[in-house]
């Protein structure tokens, strides 16, 4: 597939997804009909197991077009909005783990496609922040829903109140990123954990996924329902049978992914 502000390909069982609009990656509707495309693309692709986003350049998504923002009438902010939440709501529930690489400056629009994924590793340099407040904004596409379920309710209200940016060793300490690592070993550090991931049995790793992802939004009684329930499901795949046999034999499992 060709396109203009994307580029994709696919290393052993991990389909890498890289935001290329420079200078800044800013996200305008072509962007984010792009991305939606790659997403389904590497979701439909059978030998894809993992997903890496990443940016190219200084910056992994500098926020939202502000040109573009310029010029929205209300019917083409419903249609932003509408693929907008469609890409971050798809990778929320994807099937296959999404690791975010961050390459560089994550603000806005940016640090919201994030926080959509399920893993964020992010270089010394990078810098996040939701800096709408100082336009007369608010972050639009899930920060002010993400971002406190993940620093809590004041630590978000002190950053989206305040609009200042943050670097990535207090991202880290806020749990914002999982992992910092040197610009140079980045794109190693996350196949890395993308490759251990994808030796995984997939039909595992969709429900640890779903049970904490389903579970953290219900009642405690309901999510430890949720959890049991799905780790009686695992008791009758192949996998679970595979998984037992390796590690009775010392091996390393051969899993089928039912």
């Amino acid at each position: 597939m060709a396109w203009q502000r994307i580029q994709i390909e696919t290393i052993d069982k991990i389909g890498i997804i890289t935001i290329n609009y420079p200078p800044a990656n800013v996200l305008g509707y072509q962007t984010m009909k792009e991305l939606d495309e790659a997403v389904e693309f590497f979701l439909k692709a059978s030998e894809v197991k993992v997903f890496v986003i990443t940016g190219k350049g200084k910056f992994f998504v500098a926020g939202a077009d502000i040109n573009e923002l310029q010029e929205l009438t209300p019917e083409k902010t419903a249609e932003f909005n509408g693929i907008t939440t469609h890409v971050l709501g798809t990778l929320t529930h994807s099937p296959k783990p999404v690791i975010c690489a961050i390459n560089g400056m994550a603000f806005g629009g940016g640090l919201e496609l994030a926080l959509a994924c399920d893993i964020r590793i992010a270089v010394e340099v990078a810098k996040f922040g939701f800096p709408e407040i100082n336009l007369g904004l608010i972050p639009g596409a899930g920060g002010t829903q993400r971002l406190p379920r993940i620093v809590g309710a004041g630590r978000a209200k002190e950053l989206i109140l305040t609009g200042r940016s943050i670097i990535a060793t207090e991202a880290l300490e806020l749990g914002i990123v999982e992992q910092v690592v040197s610009s140079e070993h980045l794109m190693e550090e996350t196949l890395k954990m993308a490759r251990t991931i994808a030796e995984k049995s997939a039909v595992a790793v969709l429900a640890a996924k779903r049970s904490i992802m389903d579970g953290i939004e219900l009642p405690l009684v309901q999510a430890l329902e949720l959890e049991q329930r799905l780790f009686a499901e695992l008791l009758g795949t192949e996998d679970k049978v595979e998984g037992v046999a390796a590690f009775l034999e010392k091996r390393s499992p051969r899993f089928k992914d039912r």
